[in-house]
């Protein structure tokens, strides 16, 4: 019998179990991928990952991300939260910058503002959707192009399809057909007036799974790679993500000569062990 210390964390929110649930196991080289997947499924969150000694001289740490369904190279409310435990694990929650280490290379990780951030990964699909494509989103939003500023793939790993609307009030009335959407990860957003505290409210439907996540790390970021782009938003903006699934996710935006920064809080929800066999 093995047994490793475990944390449940809710990123993107200062509030418990109000953001995205991350499940953490720490310390776990001795586990095969195996376990790692068998654990994941049973969670049954979005992710959950394993914090192993790294083997690269740069990293302070390796990471193993899995979902029900398999591993993935890199997510962002996964890192934001890997790192909240690796710090806490060991004493190092003054470090200002991390490098994590994991299947999508080296992923540098730093304070902004008293959050963890981390920086957004490049873009690996951009341009217009095809016309028969947007008419079958559209179709499966309940939606018409009335309702639609602009879209275009802004795709940075998991396949995002980005739709700017005109109105946040239709952007919370979605009801997605997931039936209709099979094959496309989408990305809503709509901007606020410019006195409110958030710019922008962020809905993300993972259509794959049929379920909307309630606050999105990965697609926070290549939103405002978008948007501050084409200058719809500032360098330095907030989002809003997960009232449509009773969540309060706050993910807040940052720009440098080094890039664009996603940082958001975590809070701790869950301490104690986890035994394998």
């Amino acid at each position: 019998m093995m047994k490793f210390l475990f944390e449940q964390v809710s990123v993107f929110s200062n509030r418990k179990l109000q953001g995205n649930p991350l499940a953490v196991v720490f310390g776990a080289d001795n586990l095969s991928e195996q376990q790692m997947f068998q654990f994941a499924k049973w969670t049954n969150l979005s992710e959950t990952t394993f914090l192993l000694e790294p083997s690269h001289p740069d990293a302070d740490y390796k990471v193993r991300i899995f979902t029900p369904a398999g591993e993935l190279p890199f997510a962002g409310h996964p890192t934001l939260g890997s790192c909240y435990v690796w710090q806490k694990m060991t004493g190092q929650a003054d470090k200002k910058t991390i490098i994590q280490e994991c299947k999508a290379g080296l992923i540098t990780i730093r304070q902004v503002n008293g959050r963890l951030a981390f920086m957004a990964p490049p873009l690996m699909r951009t341009g217009d959707v095809a016309d028969n494509e947007i008419e079958t989103v559209l179709k499966g939003l309940g939606i018409n192009s009335d309702d639609v500023e602009s879209c275009q793939w802004i795709d940075n790993g998991p396949g995002w399809l980005g739709i700017l609307l005109k109105s946040v009030d239709k952007l919370l009335e979605i009801r997605p057909d997931y039936a209709q959407l099979k094959g496309y990860e989408i990305g809503l957003c709509a901007l606020y007036p410019e006195e409110n505290q958030a710019s922008l409210e962020v809905r993300g439907f993972c259509c794959s799974i049929s379920t909307e996540d309630p606050v999105t790390g990965s697609l926070n970021a290549t939103i405002a790679q978008w948007l501050i782009s084409n200058g719809k938003l500032p360098a330095n903006y907030i989002a809003r993500q997960g009232q449509c699934v009773e969540r309060d996710g706050w993910i807040y935006v940052t720009s440098d000569e080094d890039g664009i920064w996603i940082s958001g809080d975590v809070v701790d929800c869950i301490s104690g062990a986890v035994e394998f066999d």
